[in-house]
């Protein structure tokens, strides 16, 4: 039954499910045929076709993938090239990372934002040494191409010398391996370099069994793992050769994983999902991502949204925060009111919901006003109509497993 729910909640939490019209074509990744053929159940999902569970079942691929190793199909997310000699500054002023600071061959999380500091979208940012490598989501890819370019002819016209350019990367496939049993296995199909040195966060040019690939270092589970960009004309033989690696007998190896997993493995590590945990109204203070921005940012700004973001980052400036729940019962869902217990104020609203696969417990992501967000502090959701005790959690509720050297 907790398979069951974790695709309902899925299915009911996330706003791309099932939101394609009748007349709408669904866009295809080059694994397309690859999911069907195994036996993938195939949903719209931010105007793709896309798999949210195999046969196996939601429940036995998130369980695999903290175990051993899972294989998720991210070709969806955009892939960008910012070239040019002022691609640093260029991109600062659209973002809250620090670009000046990162080395070479290194990735960063950061955000981009608007003029309120609220999140137009999350992104992954690699210095590639000649350019910039950046990741967007599926769901906001055509809304952040749109902004870069929009803000690109800003930064042009005010000042001719400006040197900025966007490249989309369109002939390129995205595929995730993640778990603890990836790196021996991709280690094994890798024979010109060690892996074993490379860090979280970091990315290098790689042949994975006579393929060239670009390879980073980091996932969206909470577990060790890569992130694989790979010619679309390559990319369903790069996924065979690591799904060939799966051994029944012993379930070892590395085995499909669909959005359900995904879902549930991120929430389980505390990693938001944009349109739900982010949106445009939200700034990254309140989301509880301080730490994406760097003290020559905060001190300098320079980002849409700094002045108010500069504010949040005071003593008691943020009027509330990203948080876990853990509900004593069933799972709160996105939508559910958060209630003081003592005078039966609103305080908050769930964002993000599952029982997790892990712990058994019903676990949340929330937003509450900042009196309340404190690790322990008791708190009532309600749930078909009754208030149900909740406590404020610490996140990741299950253990991060990222490569530190």
């Amino acid at each position: 039954m907790i398979s069951q729910n974790i695709i309902k909640i899925v299915q009911k939490s996330n706003k791309c499910y099932f939101s394609t019209t009748s007349n709408e074509v669904l866009k295809k990744t080059a694994l397309n045929q690859l999911h069907k053929d195994l036996g993938a159940k195939m949903v719209p999902f931010c105007g793709w076709e896309m798999p949210v569970q195999y046969p196996a079942g939601v429940m036995k691929e998130h369980m695999h993938v903290r175990k051993e190793s899972g294989l998720f199909d991210v070709s969806h997310m955009g892939q960008l090239r910012i070239h040019g000699k002022d691609r640093v500054k260029f991109f600062e002023s659209i973002v809250v990372a620090d670009l000046q600071a990162l080395p070479a061959g290194h990735s960063k999380l950061s955000v981009f934002t608007n003029e309120k500091g609220g999140i137009i979208d999350d992104t992954m940012i690699t210095n590639a040494g000649d350019s910039l490598y950046v990741v967007v989501n599926a769901g906001c890819a055509d809304k952040d191409i749109s902004h870069i370019n929009e803000k690109m002819k800003e930064f042009k016209s005010a000042n001719s010398s400006n040197d900025v350019s966007m490249e989309l990367l369109e002939n390129l496939s995205l595929i995730a391996i993640q778990g603890p049993a990836t790196e021996s296995i991709l280690q094994k199909l890798v024979k010109s370099q060690d892996i074993t040195n490379m860090e979280f966060m970091t990315q290098r040019l790689m042949n994975i069994a006579g393929i060239d690939c670009i390879v980073t270092r980091c996932g969206y589970t909470g577990e060790d793992g890569f992130e694989i960009s790979v010619p679309s004309s390559q990319a369903t033989r790069l996924a065979e050769i690591f799904l060939a690696t799966s051994n029944t007998s012993n379930d070892t190896g590395i085995k499909p994983a669909g959005l359900g997993a995904r879902d549930s493995l991120r929430l389980e590590a505390g990693l938001c999902l944009y349109g739900h945990d982010l949106n445009d109204d939200i700034t990254p203070i309140e989301a509880s991502l301080n730490w994406l921005i760097s003290k020559r940012r905060r001190e300098e700004g320079g980002f849409p949204g700094a002045s108010i973001i500069q504010k949040q980052l005071q003593k008691d400036g943020c009027p509330q925060k990203r948080v876990g729940v853990i509900v004593n019962g069933a799972p709160a869902r996105e939508g559910t009111l958060i209630f003081d217990p003592s005078t039966s104020q609103e305080i908050g609203k769930v964002t993000s919901g599952t029982v997790s696969p892990m712990t058994r417990q019903s676990i949340s992501m929330a937003y509450v006003k900042t009196p309340f967000s404190k690790i322990g502090t008791e708190v009532n959701v309600s749930i078909r109509n009754k208030l149900i005790p909740a406590t404020i959690s610490k996140m990741p509720f299950v253990p991060t497993n990222y490569k530190k050297l």
